[in-house]
């Protein structure tokens, strides 16, 4: 079940080849909305109450028997809790393995700007981007776990080649994620690795956080695998338990 407009609790809009971060609240959602089509959407998770537990993107594919995320898949941390479900996926297909550019791969693409000569109109990358969102919380190299990208769509051919699909990306698309633990949510909107785009990819998204509706025991993400009311079962002990409340 998603949100209303009418619950919208906070608003952000994030400009393309940016970079920011905030902690949601269990029974929270954050909005994405693909503003002007053709964005990306980097994102990590870490548990603000322990860093050191973060997103795990093996073991949420494979618990869950996909290859992609979209609508009804949950999102898994190392500790078998889940950080947050996908309650609303307008594009279909959430990519779980292109990662993230780095400098050099965006120099070879779209030529080098620093931003001590071009100021705003720099090249970021993704890889670069996100470490700065770690360092803010004492987090480093070591703690950048393989990422989503929102709004790309990396399937593969009849060879097993990996393919981005250009066309995926499209204007007014919605993305919503439904925390069920407190969440620290990391994200840059950096180009997606594989964009063939000539120029640089530079779009904006939206975002919002809203109130969540209470989750029963026949929501559509706790069912949509066996295995996902396994991880529900962990963090709602695991919430009892941090915050010694009666459950």
């Amino acid at each position: 079940m998603t949100s209303s407009t009418q619950d919208i609790i906070y608003q952000e809009t994030i400009a393309g080849a940016a970079h920011w971060s905030v902690t949601v609240p269990a029974g929270k959602i954050l909005r994405f909305i693909n503003t002007n089509g053709k964005a990306n959407v980097s994102l990590l998770f870490h548990n603000p109450k322990d860093l050191l537990e973060r997103y795990n993107a093996p073991d949420t594919l494979k618990c869950q028997h996909t290859f992609k995320l979209t609508k009804g898949n949950c999102l898994y941390s190392d500790m078998g809790r889940i950080f947050c479900s996908i309650v609303r996926d307008d594009s279909g297909w959430i990519d779980s393995v292109g990662g993230l550019a780095n400098k050099q791969k965006v120099a070879a693409k779209w030529g080098e700007r620093s931003y001590q000569t071009q100021g705003n109109q720099w090249l970021q990358n993704g890889y670069d981007s996100m470490l700065v969102e770690l360092a803010k919380y004492g987090l480093g190299k070591r703690d950048m776990a393989a990422n989503l990208n929102l709004f790309s769509k990396v399937a593969t051919d009849a060879e097993g080649n990996l393919q981005f699909d250009e066309q995926a990306s499209k204007a007014g698309d919605i993305i919503e994620l439904r925390f069920e633990m407190d969440t620290l949510v990391l994200m840059s909107t950096c180009p997606h690795p594989m964009n063939p785009a000539s120029d640089y990819p530079n779009h904006p998204v939206s975002v919002e956080m809203c109130q969540a509706e209470s989750v029963s025991q026949d929501d559509y993400c706790r069912n949509f695998r066996p295995e996902n009311g396994r991880g529900f079962e962990n963090t709602e002990r695991y919430r009892c338990e941090t915050t010694q409340a009666s459950c």
